[in-house]
């Protein structure tokens, strides 16, 4: 097959004809073999009977549909192994990602690219979601010791064997965007058009996107160990400095009054810097529990 379309489906069952509709007009442009695949999450609304409708009449549309709500990464990796394409296609449903703009990510990677990304410039989301994703890609920098641009999420065009690679990674924590820059290929990006959103507002709550963000870093640095590691032998060596000190002021009968304050203010300062330490090594164990449990991420129910 020439391309195919993965998009992951959450409570959009108002948006799926219009998506679909607007991805076939872009796409038979370009090819008659193509496959449209619907991932729906499991959401609380009727988004699986609009996809088993259209795919029912529809042979192009392929709707897969997830046993329970596993999240949209995971929803992208089922959709990835579903997909038969020599091209694929990777969009959100809300149709902020624009299909039109899947020609222009199409003839890009005809000059030589195995990954096209799109770059949305001009991001048509709410300010705390700009604002989150900005430090967000400002502290995944800073960890991982790599560049992140937060002006490119999912949407982009990938040939088959970047996709191949990325279903080898075998990460418990799934995330799409860094899954492709950590396999590498030949690869570039443009600019497209970020639009509005056709229908309701985002599943991801600020709290999720505080959570997405932690599991990545754990997942992609041990940087937060080695920091904690510097930490400590910092305060170690201003510790054995102070102690210095005060064995000449003791040698010398300088001390008249042995000070409270400073030794409860020490005790709890390094109690807090141990159970931190000790609490960051807690979540990298667990993580590393996860991922020897070696549990599916995704469990597919239907395909149709």
């Amino acid at each position: 097959m020439k391309l195919s379309i993965v998009s992951p489906v959450y409570k959009a069952e108002k948006i799926i004809p219009k998506l679909v509709e607007r991805i076939e007009n872009t796409v038979s442009k370009i090819s008659d073999d193509y496959e449209i695949l619907l991932v729906e999450d499991c959401g609380p609304d009727n988004s699986w009977e609009v996809i088993e409708m259209i795919a029912s009449k529809n042979p192009k549309v392929k709707g897969v549909k997830l046993s329970k709500n596993f999240g949209q990464h995971p929803a992208i990796m089922a959709g990835l192994s579903q997909a038969k394409g020599d091209w694929i296609v990777v969009m959100d449903c809300d149709l902020q990602d624009q299909p039109k703009e899947i020609i222009k990510l199409y003839q890009k990677a005809q000059e030589g690219f195995e990954v096209v990304l799109a770059r949305r410039v001009y991001r048509s989301d709410t300010f705390l979601k700009k604002l989150s994703s900005k430090i967000f890609s400002k502290i995944y920098s800073f960890f991982t010791e790599t560049k992140y641009d937060n002006e490119i999420a999912n949407f982009g065009i990938y040939h088959r064997k970047v996709i191949n690679s990325i279903l080898e990674i075998s990460d418990y924590i799934k995330f799409f965007p860094l899954f492709v820059s950590f396999v590498g290929y030949k690869s570039t990006s443009i600019t497209v058009e970020h639009a509005l959103r056709e229908e309701g507002k985002s599943s991801y709550s600020f709290s999720k996107l505080i959570s997405l963000a932690f599991n990545s870093i754990i997942s992609f640095s041990n940087k937060p160990l080695k920091l904690f590691v510097k930490f400590g032998m910092i305060i170690s060596l201003l510790s054995f400095c102070v102690g210095i000190y005060y064995i000449y002021q003791a040698l010398h009968h300088e001390i008249a009054v042995l000070g409270f304050t400073s030794l409860i203010v020490s005790i709890w300062f390094l109690s807090g810097i141990i159970i931190t330490t000790i609490g960051v090594t807690g979540i990298y164990i667990g993580k590393i529990f996860d991922q020897t449990k070696n549990r599916p991420v995704f469990i597919i129910d239907k395909i149709v």
